[in-house]
């Protein structure tokens, strides 16, 4: 199947099929965690549950949150209450309770969608990656908006990265959470034994055995020179790292995409406020001074980028989010391995 030229919302992909309209950003939300990790929730010969040496914690306090939405541009209101050992993750709207679990992912344009009983939380991914980083094993949250009959609903955007929720748990801080009896519970992680892998043409993402969370991340926009081929790695992924070196990077957009987009009703909340907008190179005025000065550092609208490699590091907060949905019960659901992707979001 020929594939058209491809557009792109931070580094998430809608090319052309024909007549149809086809989200390849999922190669990453369901090639990776439908045909690999759905292996590792198997817990067969590759991977195997062991405990990570920790006590599964919760929030010691609540956290509330309103903001505008990426998409829909309307406003919700999110807050995050301390949970019991073995609970997990999940959210409470509308009196349904949809756990933050693969199993309860449905594929949806731009964004990682939760769905159970025809009820949707959109634009998860930021929210759980910061969650799953900073230890939150155990987490009630209560989202809502201002429509009382509406049955979709997404978390706010806020300033397009994980920082403003980092920074929120950090100031409430993280207790030992205890199940109904007041017992600890002991923390589980899956634990990659052999090599798990897909790909596509050049596009890959690889789990590989590891004594400790390492993730390398490579994204290549050549019709986009100020984003162009970047890489990412981490030496070891704590929540140390996270917090310097990830949790701030912002989503991202290209600008001539922008009108297609909020044309098909999406990122409708989209702006230089909670995203870094860059522009096709060729497509800037060679005499348009003012053009020029406002698309400078590499044809970016508002800079300064908060890293060199920002796009690449957003990516990386991306998969943190969605490999979150791996937990079960207060476990751990990013994988202790080596994980290694490439081109993910994109098939061509």
């Amino acid at each position: 199947m020929a594939l058209d030229e491809a557009s792109s919302y931070e580094s998430r992909t809608i090319p052309q099929v024909k007549n149809t309209t086809i989200m390849i950003e999922k190669l990453l939300r369901v090639a990776i965690e439908f045909e690999v990790l759905l292996v590792i929730l198997g817990w067969n010969e590759m991977v195997n549950k062991d405990a990570t040496g920790s006590l599964q914690q919760t929030l010691a306090g609540c956290i509330e949150r309103a903001g505008t939405t990426l998409h829909s541009g309307e406003i919700s209101n999110v807050k995050l209450w301390p949970e019991l050992a073995g609970r997990g993750r999940y959210f409470d709207f509308r009196s349904n309770s949809i756990p933050a679990s693969i199993d309860f992912t449905e594929e949806s344009p731009l964004c990682t969608t939760l769905c159970k009983n025809g009820f949707r939380i959109r634009t998860v991914e930021h929210l759980l990656s910061a969650l799953e980083a900073t230890g939150v094993d155990n987490c009630r949250i209560e989202i809502q908006n201002l429509d009382p009959d509406d049955r979709d609903v997404e978390v706010p955007i806020l300033d397009g990265s994980a920082n403003e929720w980092v920074k929120e748990i950090e100031q409430i801080g993280v207790e030992v959470a205890t199940d109904q009896f007041g017992n600890s519970c002991e923390k589980m992680a899956p634990y990659v034994n052999e090599p798990v892998h897909v790909w596509r043409n050049d596009s890959f993402v690889a789990a590989i055995p590891s004594e400790k969370i390492h993730i390398t991340y490579g994204i290549d926009f050549p019709q986009v020179p100020a984003i162009g081929c970047q890489w990412f790695s981490s030496v070891s992924l704590d929540q140390s790292f996270y917090c310097e070196q990830i949790a701030s990077a912002r989503t991202f957009c290209v600008y001539e995409e922008v009108e297609q987009m909020r044309n098909a009703g999406l990122i409708k909340g989209g702006s230089v406020e909670n995203a870094i907008v860059c522009r096709l190179q060729s497509s800037v005025p060679s005499k348009a001074t003012m053009v020029k000065f406002l698309f400078a550092s590499k044809d970016w609208l508002n800079p300064p980028l908060r890293f060199p490699d920002e796009p690449c590091r957003h990516k990386v907060l991306d998969l943190i989010g969605d490999l979150s949905l791996l937990a079960q019960f207060g476990s751990q659901g990013l994988p202790v391995a080596h994980i290694v992707a490439y081109k993910a979001c994109i098939l061509c």
